[in-house]
């Protein structure tokens, strides 16, 4: 044990990185033949042995506390917890999670941190076994938070931390062939956490995989390999690196190496030996280069992810091989010119995304499971690139970017945001002290992660301010790498970063940096379109910039998923827990519910509106009377022939013409004018036609199935549509009604509606005796805040918008002739404790039809903030559960986030309009609206239609509870349906951490008129579609 009476413990001992730890060098599993190693996978060889499973385990609240000798062979543990490795035992109920942002969650002293410093041991035995005699042996650690100590048979090992580094022993001195005893104790707290202050939760413990591998006494202890293309991009060479170490202490001779290139059928493209013989002195280590001319190679890029296989051959004296090591090799050369960045002489646009290793159950021990299913998501809404927030992601992650294509802004373990508090964020960065701790992690991620063809950016960690050591790191890096750039926000457009780099930046702000012609660097928004809740608004403008300014480089939303930790209720509801759930303190909320994706991985409908944004293929409307268009093949490698391209008329919601395109030959980064085969249609009264594009896949991708659609257009045909007659009121059925000073009612032929002249409002209605109404319209300006509004909604809530009540001034009664009568209500919408915001005027129309025509004329009182929406809220029995609706769909869209939503036709449940964000907020609005229905299983209900369009929404929870709810399971159902009719709604913007939204998405608080026709029916008389072009005469 660490003896507790030294003047500084080790995990505060900012001198000392490691101990023992072996240099590093990029992931390394020896294979014993050249067959196992083309398969490149571990477990394959007999070297490998995976230690991760089942461990015990002892949780100490303090080091003073840890149980003194666990380490020795002799102790007993059996009693011990049995934890599973990789985990972190936070999440197994030892201790618990600690949600926090910015702030540290121990007193900023550096480099101390608190003596309750919880500790976890863990014990277990491993085999050695027979064939490993003679061998070197190495244990590695790819993930420990956040300094741990090792023993192996009672002997201390080594040391290490940097939480998301893999750290490296030598054990050889220290086993024998058989049963062996491993001994780990990890810190939660060390001097390095300083270093990872980042926006996650903070967990604990062995939460990567840990292994052995066993090599011969001469080994292959690194491999750098580098490809550069010629000035036409078509030819290349590979420049191999070979470190051979000689771990005896004798001298070594008659050493060969092999270097091998397959390609990915297998094929041998060259098998070259090294031109000398090795000897090697004991101990001694040598650098090899071998370059290699490969014509014509397939290229690897993010589109195209063409892998190679480099096998590097070790053969003794007698031509035995002694080990073979496996690397994905991608041709690629990524370059800075003019300001933009270059993939193969290509400029790209980065259309990435921020990932944490993060999972709902696990925390940070991420499965190779939860990966590929990240992967494959990405990949299907058109993501490009990620960016590792805040640290280098598992290994595993990288194999799969190399295969799968995505480009990797590969990022230091590295943010001291909390210095901010202290009021010099730059404090560890300007201390010369910390410098070897800034350089030894980007070492160990350079080391790590320098042969992944899909590493193309180097990142110096983030949110750390700016100072000398970062400027340190950028230096040790450009020593072993020029063959990437370099990136951190927090220098900005320093001149050692090779890229500009911001966060959250407005659209303007990003426009001006596109127009900039003195800075020949790319200009990068590394987080923007905070996605937290319901969000994020305007995608399209900042693409439509982003596309239009070539140093624009694109950027990376935060983020991908949710941090949600999976809970569940005594009644077994499911719920996810964020900041301040487990009492932790200091916390900050749901800041990490911020993501594209539930915790689960089901996706939230703001990331289909990045990938309608970032679409690979674009259509633009060019003369749609004849059926031309313009494609712009937005892929930066591919042409389109792997794309089958579909089209459809439709007319209200149903195809009328469809067919398929020849196949596609746009290169790309280019356009081409086509004519889609369609003729005009004849119009209909009052119908609408839409051309609606399509492209999907051909064949299937290990990403996606055949038909997987990557990208679709709509536009609505220009043509001449004649005009449904008005229904005169003349040729309506008679009203009968009856007034009293507190109601009025009206009858026609199969409906009765009451008017209640107190309120203001309908009352009730009925059709065909079925009671249709449970509370009847009432002006609606507030929303439940979104956490995109979180900062406005203060200024809403300060101006009473969440509050407001009616005080009816005056209420008119006039009938016209028997077939209709009018009711206009005047009133004024004040809240408590402040002066009244708003006078409205609200007419209702009721025809012999039964249609009711509600006009809403609303001017402000006062000053006031824009508005969250305007509009009508009522309410329906909760029978009434079914949702047709002719407008945007058919998932959730809003005024700044409805591209991606086609207008079509889509029906449902009102169930399944629900998207259960875990903060509750508001939901489910469908924008454009043509029509909309409301009934029950039998085809009753409500029809609303647009006059021309509107905003509507269904649900099953009052905008109260999901006003005040904090989680899910704490909203209450309502036996009712509510039913929202919007003139229109505020946009979402990115507000939680960004910009608000637009001015064009602001909605302001001026002399607003709207109107809104509702009607009773029954399906089996009517269609909604055929009944809401049935328009009544306006009085």
């Amino acid at each position: 044990m660490y003896d507790m009476r030294k003047p500084l413990p080790v995990w505060e001992d900012l001198s000392t990185l490691s101990i023992n730890r072996e240099p590093e060098h990029a992931t390394l599993i020896p294979y014993a033949d050249i067959e196992s190693a083309l398969e490149s996978e571990r477990g394959l060889s007999p070297y490998f042995r995976l230690l991760s499973g089942n461990w015990k385990f002892h949780y100490a609240p303090s080091p003073a506390e840890t149980p003194e000798g666990f380490e020795q062979e002799s102790y007993n543990v059996s009693e011990w917890d049995t934890i599973p490795v990789p985990s972190n035992w936070q999440m197994l109920g030892y201790g618990k999670p600690n949600y926090t942002n910015v702030a540290y969650p121990f007193p900023v002293d550096p480099p101390f941190v608190p003596d309750e410093n919880p500790v976890g041991s863990y014990r277990r035995n491993f085999m050695i076994p027979e064939n490993w005699k003679d061998r070197q042996v190495f244990l590695v650690f790819e993930g420990v938070d956040s300094a741990f100590m090792v023993w192996v048979n009672g002997k201390m090992v080594g040391y290490s931390k940097g939480s998301h580094l893999p750290s490296e022993f030598n054990i050889t001195p220290f086993i024998r062939i058989g049963e062996n005893t491993i001994a780990v104790q990890v810190y939660q707290w060390s001097d390095g956490s300083y270093l990872e202050d980042q926006d996650k939760w903070r967990l604990s413990g062995i939460f990567r995989d840990v292994y052995l591998f066993a090599t011969p006494d001469v080994h292959i202890r690194d491999v750098h390999i580098k490809t550069k293309l010629d000035e036409q991009y078509i030819n290349a060479v590979l420049d191999v690196k070979i470190n051979v170490k000689n771990y005896a202490k004798e001298k070594s001779d008659g050493y060969q190496i092999v270097a091998t290139l397959v390609d990915d059928s297998k094929n041998t493209v060259f098998e070259r030996a090294y031109d000398e013989v090795l000897s090697l002195n004991g101990d001694e280590e040598k650098e090899l280069r071998m370059s290699f001319d490969v014509s014509n190679p397939k290229k690897w890029t993010a589109e195209t992810p063409n892998l190679y296989t480099l096998l590097v051959t070790l053969k003794d004296s007698t031509g035995a091989i002694q080990e073979v090591e496996s690397f994905n090799v991608g041709f690629r050369q990524v370059e800075i010119k003019d300001g933009k960045l270059l993939v193969n002489g290509t400029p790209i646009k980065i259309k990435g995304v921020n990932r944490h290793d993060t999972h709902p159950d696990l925390g940070y021990a991420v499965t190779i499971e939860s990966m590929i299913q990240d992967i494959t998501l990405m990949k299907q809404h058109n993501i490009n690139a990620v960016r590792t927030s805040h640290y280098p992601n598992d290994p595993r992650w990288l194999d799969l970017c190399d295969r799968y294509g995505l480009y990797v802004i590969d990022e230091t373990d590295l943010e001291a945001h909390g210095f901010a508090f202290t009021g010099n964020v730059s404090q560890l960065a300007c201390d010369p002290a910390w410098k070897e701790a800034f350089i030894d992690r980007a070492r160990r991620m350079v080391h790590r992660d320098k042969n992944h063809p899909s590493v193309i950016i180097w990142s110096l960690g983030n949110e750390s301010g700016y100072g000398p050591n970062h400027d340190a790191m950028a230096e040790w890096i450009r020593t072993v790498d020029t063959t990437r750039p370099i990136h951190y926000e927090g220098a900005f457009d320093s001149p050692v970063m090779d890229i500009v780099s911001v966060m959250y930046p407005r659209v303007d702000y990003l426009i001006e940096q596109g127009e900039k012609i003195n800075d020949p660097r790319p200009f990068f928004m590394c987080e923007y379109a905070h996605a937290m809740g319901n969000g994020p608004g305007n995608l399209k403008e900042y693409w439509d910039a982003i596309y239009k300014y070539p140093r624009l480089l694109g950027g990376c939303v935060w983020e991908w998923v949710d941090h949600g930790i999976r809970q569940k209720t005594e009644s077994g509801e499911e719920w996810f827990a964020y900041g301040g759930d487990f009492g932790d303190k200091p916390n900050d909320g749901n800041f990490c519910i911020d993501g594209l994706m539930f915790p689960d991985r089901r996706p939230y409908p703001g990331v289909i509106e990045l990938k309608k944004a970032i679409e690979p293929v674009q259509v633009y409307p060019v003369d749609l009377l004849k059926g031309q268009v313009k494609i712009v093949n937005r892929y930066n490698f591919l042409s389109l022939e792997h794309l089958e391209a579909s089209w459809a008329v439709m007319c209200d919601g149903d195809a009328v013409q469809q067919g398929t395109l020849p196949v596609l030959h746009t290169p790309a980064g280019q356009e081409e004018l086509l004519t889609i085969p369609y003729s005009c249609p004849t119009p209909k009264p009052g119908a609408e036609y839409w051309l609606n594009i399509t492209f999907a896949l051909r064949e299937a991708t290990i990403w996606a199935p055949k038909g997987h659609i990557v990208a679709w257009s709509q536009f609505k045909l220009p043509l001449e549509v004649p005009k449904i007659p008005v229904i005169k009121i003349s040729s309506m059925p008679p009203l009968k009604w009856n007034e009293t000073d507190r109601e009025l009612a009206i009858s026609g032929e199969d409906f009765r509606l009451v008017f209640d002249k107190f309120r203001g409002t309908i009352a009730s209605l009925e059709y065909q005796g079925v009671p249709m109404v449970s509370k009847g319209p009432k002006i609606n300006i507030w929303r439940a805040p979104t956490d995109n509004d979180v900062h406005q909604a203060r200024e809403w809530i300060k101006a009473g918008l969440d509050r407001l009540v009616p005080r009816i001034e005056d209420i008119e009664v006039q009938s016209h002739k028997s077939q209709a009568i009018k009711v206009r209500v005047q009133s004024v919408l004040g809240p408590y404790s402040i002066a009244p915001a708003f006078r409205s005027v609200v007419t209702y129309t009721i025809y012999g039809t039964g249609d009711i025509i509600i006009t809403t004329d609303l001017s402000p009182l006062k000053e006031l903030p824009h508005l969250p929406r305007i509009g009508l809220q009522m309410r329906m029995p909760g029978q009434f559960d079914r949702f047709a609706w002719y407008g945007r769909g058919p998932h959730e869209n809003y005024i700044d986030r409805k591209e991606s939503a086609l207008v079509g036709v889509y029906e449902g449940t009102v169930e399944e309009q629900y998207v259960p964000y875990i903060r509750p907020q508001e939901y489910g609005n469908k924008s454009d609206v043509r029509w909309a229905s409301v009934t029950d299983i039998r085809g009753y209900g409500l029809l609303v239609v647009g006059m021309p369009t509107l905003n509507v929404s269904v649900q099953q929870y009052s905008t109260e509870d999901l006003t005040s709810a904090n989680h899910t399971y704490e909203l209450k159902r309502l036996d009712e349906t509510v039913l929202n009719m919007d003139y229109e709604h505020g946009g979402l913007g990115s507000n939680s951490c960004g910009p608000g939204p637009l001015p064009q998405y602001q909605l302001q608080p001026v002399d607003t008129s709207f109107s809104v026709r509702i009607r009773p029916f029954a399906r089996s008389i009517w269609t909604p579609a055929r009944l809401s072009k049935l328009m009544p005469e306006i009085l």
